[in-house]
């Protein structure tokens, strides 16, 4: 089989795959403040549901029972939303308990490869030469960064278990990202597929409901508090979190993505994610005061080098 053209990068398709990752870059930075604040689970439920009554005023519509609604097509919302809303953000802030904004987004830059595998083996979609190029480049540079520009440092790092944890929400985002662009015939209704906030609010519904199931969980496995002490500390510090984390990393990220993977496909999109450990350098040398060193820079040049020969004719 061969591979299909190499769809053409434009300004404003760039713009729409850049916003994402550094929404991101500031979900993680924020999901690593909140820690102590709210469980991790708990954080993902109080954020979809935020994310779903700011949606309701503009797709609620698409609530409504009727062929026009998305209930016929459930099973499919359904699995967008476990894997989109549900699994994803609460793996991420899981390992945020044991691992750093960084270290969680570097790890998740191996996206690449994993989205070119399974678009081999789930959909037999050939692997093109600039594409192998670029998955190593950008890898390259994720390897720069964790190991600081040093190779001693490199074969001396010890993944703990956030890292893990984030392994396998990237893997999952992979499978979602597919699924975005390869639904089954006749399990997407065209008109709620083309208008993005419907699309949108049918797998946040689906993916509240998963959260909320798996926030309950949490909360049963939680370990006894001494007398006045809370598992959710409430106050200005969460509710500007949970504002933030509601509006920009689900619903402008969100949008951003899906209209971003529509226009060049999930494996070049990919390449994009690869920018998240940079912003997160950025933001953590902003407020968590860990400043960036030479060695971002290096692995920020590699990365972006492989976002362009990636998409390069």
């Amino acid at each position: 089989m061969s591979a299909a053209p190499t769809p053409r990068l434009t300004p404003a398709t760039i713009a729409l795959l850049v916003i994402p990752p550094l929404m991101w870059a500031g979900n993680a930075v924020v999901g690593r403040m909140m820690q102590g604040v709210v469980p991790p689970v708990t954080l993902n439920f109080l954020r979809w549901a935020l994310a779903l009554l700011l949606m309701l005023p503009i797709a609620g519509r698409v609530l409504l029972p009727g062929r026009d609604g998305m209930w016929p097509h459930w099973r499919r919302f359904a699995l967008l939303g476990l894997l989109g809303v549900g699994c994803y953000n609460a793996l991420q802030y899981v390992a945020l308990k044991t691992s750093t904004p960084l270290n969680v987004t570097l790890v998740a830059s191996s996206m690449p490869v994993w989205m070119l595998l399974l678009g081999r083996i789930l959909y037999g979609e050939a692997i093109s030469r600039r594409a192998a190029l670029g998955a190593v480049l950008s890898l390259t540079g994720v390897a720069v960064v964790l190991s600081r520009g040093e190779l001693d440092h490199l074969l001396a790092v010890k993944l703990v278990p956030g890292d893990a944890w984030i392994l396998l929400a990237s893997l999952l985002w992979a499978w979602y990202s597919w699924l975005l662009v390869r639904p089954k015939p006749g399990t997407e209704p065209a008109h709620i597929k083309a208008d993005w906030a419907t699309f949108l609010l049918a797998q946040i519904v689906m993916g509240v409901l998963w959260s909320g199931l798996f926030a309950a969980g949490e909360w049963l496995t939680l370990p006894p508090l001494a007398d006045g002490a809370h598992h959710i500390q409430w106050g200005w510090p969460l509710a500007a979190a949970l504002v933030y984390v509601a509006v920009g990393p689900s619903l402008v990220a969100y949008r951003c993505w899906g209209a971003g993977v529509a226009r060049v496909g999930p494996a070049m999109a990919s390449f994009f994610n690869n920018l998240t450990p940079l912003f997160a350098a950025l933001l953590s040398a902003t407020l968590l005061r860990e400043p960036p060193q030479l060695y971002h820079l290096a692995g920020f040049v590699l990365i972006v080098g492989g976002i362009l020969v990636s998409s390069r004719r």
